[in-house]
């Protein structure tokens, strides 16, 4: 069975850090590429970063450039989103996704590109 879980979230003041975790399990085909998305509060979901698993690069949103850093630790399957000097537009639900059957790297930030999604984890920056 197919599972991503995302888990980390949580409430952190402006020009604070977090750091959330995707666990994958049960893709016995793997996968191309892990992304990361946020849906802020009346906010359409939104691509915040991505990481090819097949070439290790990484690709992020302006919004988040030079604050997030994605990363992977392939013996325990799981992708991290370190989110530093966060500020109050960060909140959100964030999820992370995994594109299995094709990966185009132009398109990391659109959602119909990944085939797999967690259920969310609820990050609020807030003094």
């Amino acid at each position: 069975q197919v599972q991503l879980v995302e888990s980390g979230g949580d409430l952190a003041q402006p020009g604070g850090s977090m750091r959330l975790s995707c666990a994958a399990s049960g893709f016995t085909r793997g996968y191309y590429a892990i992304g990361w998305f946020r849906q802020g509060p009346g906010k359409e979901r939104e691509g915040v970063s991505c990481l090819s698993v097949t070439d290790g690069v990484a690709y992020y949103a302006d919004s988040v450039k030079g604050r997030f850093t994605v990363s992977r630790d392939d013996d325990k399957n799981t992708v991290f989103l370190q989110m530093n000097s966060l500020k109050p537009e960060d909140t959100g639900v964030y999820y992370c996704a995994a594109a299995v059957y094709g990966w185009w790297s132009t398109h990391w930030y659109q959602e119909r590109i990944y085939n797999y999604w967690g259920q969310g984890t609820q990050v609020t920056v807030s003094s």
